[in-house]
């Protein structure tokens, strides 16, 4: 019983020093990318901000402009287990990342510079909840105009939440037993796959969760 108790609180300390580990990764990068946000600030024509998943159409901040967007470089995928906001800890969800590689279409919202600050913050109170995220600032394409610079959110492949590439039966797993404070996996992943229909995007790995999940439930129907 001793062995066992001193086990258990070694195994505690261990995680309570990388969670400061984490946290004081996180305070940093926060810091680095205010001092960059701060400095392109001073130099940007223009603010823009791009979503590839609910932010597409659930901004929750003021825009002056929302433009269909490609960013190069990544790509939207299913690899971000959710503990809060479509699962829990125990029975995580999955959620949108942007990931490396490929490209992703989504939508540009430019912002105005008095409001830039504040977007920012409502942005990492939204976003960041578990820090899983990376600030950055990438080019996008507008249209054939020429590359703008915008903020993005990328998948931290170092974050204990980082699923990587899971095959589909896994993401069904997930999705299935997902529900957080913001509501049901499954519908977070039919609402997203919707939202791109309506703004004449395909997207291949979604379109087959969501066939996955009308075959589910049809077969839920008839049992």
């Amino acid at each position: 019983m001793a062995r066992t108790r001193a086990m258990a609180l070694r195994l505690l300390d261990l995680w309570r020093r990388l969670a400061l580990v984490y946290q004081t990764r996180d305070l940093l990068n926060a810091l680095t990318f205010q001092l960059r946000v701060t400095k392109t600030a001073g130099i940007m024509q223009e603010f823009w901000i791009f979503g590839y998943g609910s932010l597409m159409w659930r901004p929750g901040f003021e825009y002056l402009e929302r433009r269909l967007a490609l960013l190069r470089g990544a790509h939207r995928s299913l690899c971000v287990y959710s503990h809060v906001h479509r699962g829990t800890p125990e029975h995580p969800g999955l959620v949108l990342g942007l990931d490396t590689g490929g490209s992703c279409k989504g939508v540009a919202f430019r912002v105005s510079e008095a409001n830039w600050e504040a977007t920012i913050a409502y942005l990492r109170e939204r976003e960041q909840v578990t820090m899983v995220y990376r600030e950055a600032v990438r080019p996008i394409l507008l249209g054939g105009e020429s590359p703008m610079e915008a903020l993005v959110y990328l998948i931290d492949r170092k974050h204990p939440q980082y699923s990587g590439k899971l095959g589909l039966d896994q993401q069904m797993s997930f999705i299935l037993q997902g529900r957080g404070v913001s509501g049901s996996c499954p519908d977070y992943v039919r609402s997203t796959v919707e939202h791109l229909r309506e703004l004449g995007i395909h997207d291949s790995e979604l379109e087959a969760i969501y066939a996955k999940l009308d075959r589910e439930a049809l077969l839920s129907h008839t049992r």
